[in-house]
């Protein structure tokens, strides 16, 4: 059955904890095969002994619980559990039952619409051809679901728990119970005695009382999978934990992991609440949120562009006592007085007190809150936002209900956890989830930090003066582009443009837009390098005639609409005008890709595995268990309960086989003959069982270990490869930065107070800089820039995917920004300023290599087509200094 557990994983691109989730259900259906009439004590005994944390279904049927953090993805592993069961074991029944409706509403969106971002089933081919039946609680009743003409195939039932359980007036059944036309008993009764239904419970925390679990039990499906974040029932002495919780991935485990955002409880420098009334507290508390909210607002859109990702608004959730106070803060942040009137438009209240059509009003604006073209920023609630409701935008939550520690926590962090980009970034501010509580700030972080909690959470302290800064994120497009007029896309309230002072080249209208049009034109010309090799041939004849003629045809329509307007621009001389500017603003930079010619063969020499390192303990059967309940089993992939493989050898083998370079069809010899020196080298020390448990339990970091090794073996047939140019030149990127709002732009002459924290420049007040602002990494780089703009006829820092060059660094293929390009009367350089300790750096040596290369072949290209060498200088800063030329620099450390 693992070919389907790998199959579907690699469809869905499983995260781990997912997958193994997966992989626990394929052993559940191989030691207690699921089959109506089970017997339910004898399949609890036989899971008992090898998952110790399963006590009890608490059903009438084998049921298991995974509880899966907030943001992991539940519903996705759902769709899993789906493929699955009928890929493996032709399973075709499922009941999905969701907890209310706006779960009920999302499932059925993330089961049935194959266009949805969240379609559960999207790269398993056998769904596509014959999409699974959804059945609601809306349409269950209109056909008849064993005649096949409707419900053919692959059934799924969503419904909300409330069709089945609830009574309705006049002490008559639900309607699910009562007799249909079609079928010739109730629908219920008709999936009650189907042979092979699978209930799956979302959320299932919500069904554990009576009437939702005699219900449940009615069904009689012959096995139960329930999906939960919060694996327990809170009663009047505390909390009841799940007796069938055959899998737990934690909050902190799913933090550490990076699945989720990284919560941080926020505080003011030396706050001190004596002498402030609560009011004030909660009202510093308010604004202080906002402030922070603004700065996120704007290191978000700067990631965004300096990445070509999405922008993602924000917003911020205020959780008030009741809904009184939740109009009092309403009026307050809609008042002039708060932050001048700017959220006035922004805010909404989500509770009970909304009725009619302002109800329907709130629902709609807070369904789209993660629009960017939908205002809210802010959000006050009582209590209305529960399950179901997953948002990715929510980065500051201002807690000003009074409760513990804990529960302000859990309620707190439950629905801002998702990550906008489904993983991590490595920035902080689009990774971090902030909670404002400077009254509570230190009972949360002892809550947090105390033994056995599963959250630790970041303390981010406020200080005035760094804090009272606005910021704003700026967008230095290119010289060219800002003197035509042209605009970056997506512009927001926190978006400003660098060069505004820059002068158009073109200052009437018509003349602006024909430009434009005939810059798109010479965009669309780099693709065509046979035809345009370099900027320079856009001065032929022939190629600005061809840029006229598509100027005109796209222009006419326009035209025909100006009422008025009869005078003709001037095509042939405002195209040239174009060109012209585009050469002098530009850099030839092409596009250029190395590609095998023929088959390329490769693969890894056998060779001796050192194993010396590799000394895992005996697994004891009481750790054994400890795994299973500490939830450790998504480090060690596979632990109790994962896959028996027959021969100790295949535990290796299928750990090495998810690596991208490992081909088990061209290398297995090789792969089993580096599991049979694992396995020797393993029961050397260890009897045969310790063994098998010892890979079975640490199968991912023993295949981590050995494929590193196996790096060092590699071979790849010699092949000949050509230099293909995709392009002749390419357009430059706009770069994005965060700048305090109040500090105008840097002058890059001049040395800056705070060298070490040269990052927060932005500098200007270039002459020959193709953009009109930079920032540096460090006073180096600040250095260089003074030395090029002197020196060069034309410089610039490139922003990420400009070269799309790469780099090898084991396995992976990573990119390579070099820092600066300059082009003089001579030549252009790639120039990468390191500090002198790191010249010997292997990153640095892998990345000068990659570019040393590039730079030859757009020397052999450039050499064909009339242009400028490329050399590759890479400096140490030691040597950078005013005074150097850059001819100087180039000479004695161009490497190219």
């Amino acid at each position: 059955m693992n070919r389907h557990v790998n199959a579907i994983a690699g469809r869905l691109s499983l995260r781990a904890p997912q997958r193994h989730s997966l992989e626990i259900l394929d052993r559940i259906t191989e030691i207690i095969p699921p089959k109506k009439g089970a017997d339910v004590a004898a399949a609890l005994e036989i899971i008992r002994s090898e998952f110790p944390s399963v006590t009890d279904f608490e059903r009438d049927f084998p049921s298991l619980c995974f509880a899966l953090a907030t943001g992991v993805g539940k519903t996705r592993l759902m769709g899993a559990f789906i493929s699955y069961l009928h890929l493996a074991h032709g399973i075709n029944n499922f009941f999905v039952l969701a907890p209310n409706l706006t779960i009920y509403n999302k499932l059925i969106t993330d089961f049935s619409d194959r266009t949805h971002p969240k379609y559960v089933f999207k790269g398993i081919s056998e769904f596509a051809i014959d999409a699974p039946s959804i059945i609601t609680g809306d349409n269950y009743d209109q056909h008849d679901p064993a005649s096949g003409t409707l419900f053919g195939g692959v059934r799924i039932n969503i419904f909300n728990i409330s069709k089945i359980n609830s009574e309705v007036r006049g002490g008559k059944a639900p309607r699910i119970k009562r007799l249909s036309e079609y079928i010739g008993e109730s629908y219920f009764d008709y999936l009650a005695g189907l042979p092979d239904l699978v209930l799956l419970m979302d959320e299932s925390h919500r069904y554990r009382a009576s009437a939702g679990i005699k219900a449940i039990n009615e069904l009689k499906p012959i096995l139960g999978l329930e999906l939960t974040a919060t694996p327990f029932v809170e009663i009047a002495k505390g909390s009841v934990q799940f007796k069938n919780v055959i899998f737990d991935y934690p909050l902190g485990k799913a933090m550490a992991d990076g699945f989720v955002k990284e919560p941080a409880v926020v505080t003011r420098k030396n706050f001190n609440p004596a002498g402030m009334s609560p009011e004030e507290i909660e009202r510093m508390k308010l604004e202080d949120g906002v402030r922070l909210h603004e700065s996120v607002k704007v290191e978000l859109e700067t990631y965004a562009r300096e990445t070509s990702n999405p922008i993602v608004k924000p917003f911020l959730l205020v959780i008030a006592r009741d809904t009184t106070h939740a109009g009092q803060l309403l009026a307050l942040i809609q008042s002039d007085g708060f932050f001048e009137g700017r959220y006035k438009d922004k805010v909404i209240q989500v509770d009970s007190s909304r009725t009619g059509a302002e109800e329907e009003e709130m629902i709609a604006r807070l369904l789209k809150v993660e629009h960017t073209d939908e205002p809210t920023e802010i959000v006050i609630h009582v209590n209305m936002l529960k399950e179901g409701w997953d948002v990715t935008n929510l980065y500051t939550i201002v807690p000003l209900r009074a409760a513990n520690a804990r529960i302000l926590i859990e309620q707190s962090i439950g629905r801002g956890l998702r990550l906008p980009y489904g993983k991590r970034t490595g920035v902080t501010a689009v990774d971090r989830l902030n909670i404002i509580a400077h009254d509570k700030f230190q009972e949360i972080i002892n809550e947090a930090n105390r033994p056995g909690s599963a959250i630790h959470l970041k303390e981010v302290i406020l200080d005035d003066d760094v804090f009272g800064q606005k910021t704003a994120t700026i967008v230095s497009q290119s010289q060219l582009a800002t003197k035509l007029g042209l605009k970056p896309a997506d512009a927001t309230g926190s978006t400003q443009m660098a060069g505004q002072d820059v002068q158009l080249i073109f200052i009437r209208p018509e003349e602006q837009k024909v430009a434009q049009i005939a810059y798109e034109v010479i965009r669309k010309l780099e693709n065509q390098p046979t035809t345009v090799p370099t900027l320079a041939h856009l001065k032929n004849p022939e190629i600005q005639a061809a840029i006229v003629k598509a100027v005109q045809e796209q222009h006419r329509p326009a035209q025909m609409e100006l009422e008025g307007v009869t005078e003709q621009p001037d095509f042939v001389a405002i195209v040239a005008k174009t060109v012209e500017l585009v050469t002098q603003q530009t850099i030839d930079i092409p596009r250029i890709l190395v590609v095998p010619k023929g088959e390329v063969k490769a693969g890894f020499k056998p060779f001796i595995l050192k194993l010396e390192a590799l000394k895992y303990p005996a697994v004891s059967e009481e750790l054994w268990i400890q795994h299973l309940r500490t939830s450790q089993l998504e480090v060690v992939t596979l632990g109790n309960g994962g896959i028996e493989e027959k021969n100790m050898e295949d535990y290796v083998v299928s750990g090495l086989v998810d690596f991208d370079d490992v081909s088990y069809d061209d290398q297995a010899d090789l792969l089993y003959e580096l599991a049979s020196q694992t396995i020797k080298h393993f029961c050397s020390y260890l009897s045969e069982d310790d063994a098998r448990k010892v890979l079975r339990c640490y199968q991912r970091p023993i295949a981590q270990f050995i494929h590193a090794q196996m790096q060092e073996h590699s071979w790849e047939d010699s092949v000949d490869y050509e230099v293909v140019v995709s392009k002749g030149f390419t357009e430059f990127k706009p770069s994005a930065y965060t700048y305090a709002v109040n500090e105008p732009s840097a002058d890059y002459r001049v040395s800056p107070a705070d060298k070490s924290n040269m990052s927060k420049y932005v500098f200007g007040g270039f002459r020959r800089c193709l953009y009109p602002v930079q920032k540096f990494d460090s006073e180096a780089e600040r250095v260089l820039a003074v030395i090029l703009d002197r020196d060069a006829d034309k410089w610039f820092k490139p922003g990420k995917g400009q070269f799309q060059l790469f780099y090898k660094q084991g396995a992976n293929h990573l990119e390579y920004q070099p820092d600066f390009v300059a082009e003089t009367k001579n030549a252009i350089y790639m120039l990468e300023p390191k500090a002198s300790n790191q010249m010997e750096d292997a990153t640095v040596l892998a990345k000068k290599e990659a570019a040393i290369k590039w730079c030859k072949n757009a020397s052999d290209y450039a050499a064909a087509n009339g242009g400028k060498p490329w050399r590759y200088v890479l400096i140490p800063h030691t040597a950078i200094a005013v005074n150097m030329m850059l001819d100087g620099l180039a000479g004695q450390f161009g490497c190219y």
